[in-house]
């Protein structure tokens, strides 16, 4: 993929994430994609479906899965406006995701690269490759206003 597909399949994530701010929820959308084809797509819906695992990836994920048959994902790429966190690092190991692209990075909980690297671990048996910042100053933006806006 090129970098003009990273940023295009960002910017589907990022309205995504205006669906979860218009529900109340933290702004974070995430997409599936493989071979340039969208299979899922989701948005935080933690507190809307009150579902502790409702977060971005997990919803897309469980959407790609359900188009293709299969809980496996080979050779997908899943975008996402912010770091993941631990359940949703596991959540793509287990779907088998290639590869993940994320916005703006997490520095309470993410765990590609900002508080460890949980997806760079030896002992995991299938490895997802990651690229962060990819519109992470959009995403940023996005996450700022969110939480100015209830202080």
């Amino acid at each position: 993929m090129t970098a003009s597909d990273h940023e295009r399949w960002m910017q589907r994530a990022l309205e995504l994430a205006d669906r979860a701010a218009a529900l109340d929820e933290v702004p974070v959308g995430a997409v599936v994609v493989r071979d340039g084809e969208l299979l899922g797509e989701g948005w935080n819906q933690v507190i809307s479906a009150a579902d502790p695992t409702a977060h971005a990836e997990v919803v897309a994920l469980r959407a790609a899965a359900q188009r293709v048959g299969n809980y496996r994902l080979p050779e997908a790429t899943l975008y996402v406006t912010l770091e993941p966190c631990t359940m949703c690092a596991g959540a793509m190991i287990h779907a088998r995701i290639a590869q993940l692209v994320f916005a703006a990075t997490e520095p309470r909980a993410g765990v590609a690269c900002s508080r460890c690297r949980l997806l760079d671990e030896p002992w995991y048996n299938h490895r997802v490759n990651w690229q962060g910042g990819v519109l992470a100053e959009a995403s940023s933006a996005k996450l700022q206003a969110f939480f100015r806006a209830r202080r």
